[in-house]
């Protein structure tokens, strides 16, 4: 699956270290081009000489030990990647790459990097969950950087809690996943709603909900990935555009449905993720509303059902749907199945920790007719959206595979 693929693996100082060997020896195995630059913290745990035997490339870590006097290491370095993992990644190198620092061999390498990055933290518990640490990530996370979240367990700290590298055969699998993908839907259109929808009230004020837009956008860039000519109908969200994608931002539920209309003919796969308000106010005030004394109430107005008009329709597409639920998932989503007339609908709970909005993971479970029925683990969303749309292609497209 990785023949040819070219990988550069960045490693920063921590005990995970030693993760990394067997890291780049799992990678190497699945026929992957690897090279190493270490930190100087790296290399208090273990030498360079072990990356060297395991990717059999030199390793590098001195900005001005130039290998070869025809190019610049860290441009020619960068330049050369298809992907650029950083692994075990540390609290320290995070910042600096959130904030633009390129102080050594790793950082000035990452900030000449134009191929996709990877950042696998590893770190103490509570380091982990500092808002300083948080920020950063959440900072590296609009720029476009993916994340391999750290597991759970003990650490060598001695705590227990997440922080833990992941395990190098399940970042081998995620990048077989990446760079091994098959063109599944070249000539296929993928139509994808995200985020939430503003319905106003005045000019100063509107109705909305906690959507982030995450699951949609991740989706969409899976999409993309798989060669589909990708769609992303964008409700007010901070994310950037996926690559490859083609993103039309609006506001309302209105100008949701509008825009949907004008790309839904003439496309093949058509995934609602977005969170379209249910009702707007009846009456938009033209100046901002004073305060009054005593209450005040709002009248509200249905919007428009956007799944409900498209499961009516809908001609060959495959109309999927969300259902993000409180209680009685499955009974809501088979009902919501039945409705709208939609080929899939993928429900979650949003009470459940970690897998509601705003978080960078989701548990989902697949209702499609015919009673079918499938659950997912815990999973980051861009590799579940991956995940889920392997499972779309597989039973609406199994001679295409």
């Amino acid at each position: 699956m990785l023949v040819n693929r070219r990988i550069l693996l960045c490693v920063s100082g921590g005990i995970a270290v030693y993760k990394a060997v067997a890291l780049v020896s799992k990678l190497s195995q699945a026929g992957a081009d690897v090279k190493v630059i270490m930190t100087d913290s790296a290399r208090q745990f273990v030498q360079p000489l072990s990356f060297q035997v395991m990717s059999r490339n030199d390793v590098y870590f001195d900005t001005f030990d130039e290998k070869d006097s025809a190019v610049i290491a860290h441009i020619d370095l960068a330049d050369w990647a298809d992907l650029i993992i950083v692994a075990p990644a540390t609290a320290n190198v995070i910042g600096k790459l959130a904030n633009g620092i390129g102080d050594d061999m790793v950082t000035t390498t990452l900030l000449a990097a134009t191929a996709p990055i990877w950042v696998a933290p590893a770190m103490n518990v509570h380091m982990y969950d500092h808002p300083a640490v948080k920020r950063n990530i959440d900072r590296l996370h609009a720029d476009g950087v993916r994340f391999i979240e750290p597991s759970e367990g003990f650490l060598a700290c001695g705590y227990v809690g997440k922080g833990r590298l992941e395990e190098p055969e399940k970042i081998t699998e995620l990048v077989s996943g990446f760079l091994g993908r098959e063109p599944l839907l070249k000539g296929k259109k993928v139509l994808v709603t995200a985020g939430p929808t503003r319905e106003r009230i005045d000019p100063v004020r509107f109705l909305t909900n906690f959507s982030s837009g995450k699951m949609g956008y991740a989706i969409a860039e899976a999409a993309a990935e798989l060669g589909a000519e990708t769609v992303l109908i964008s409700g007010p969200v901070s994310l950037p555009a996926p690559p490859g994608v083609k993103r039309i931002f609006v506001e309302s539920a209105e100008e949701m449905l509008q825009a949907v209309k004008a790309e839904f003919s003439d496309s093949d796969f058509v995934i609602k993720t977005a969170a379209v308000a249910d009702y707007r106010p009846k009456s938009v005030h033209g100046q901002k509303m004073k305060k009054q004394e005593g209450d005040s109430s709002i009248e509200l107005e249905r919007t428009s059902d956007i799944l409900q008009y498209l499961g009516s329709q809908k001609d060959s597409q495959v109309l999927i749907g969300f259902a993000a639920e409180t209680n009685d998932v499955s009974h809501y989503a088979k009902n919501k199945l039945e409705r709208k007339n939609a080929d899939y609908i993928i429900a979650n709970d949003v009470t459940e920790s970690q897998a509601g909005f705003e978080s960078e993971t989701n548990r989902v479970t697949v209702f499609g007719k015919a009673d079918f029925e499938k659950s997912f683990e815990m999973l980051p969303k861009q590799e579940l959206a991956r995940k889920l749309l392997r499972l779309i292609i597989e039973r609406e497209m199994p001679n295409d595979r």
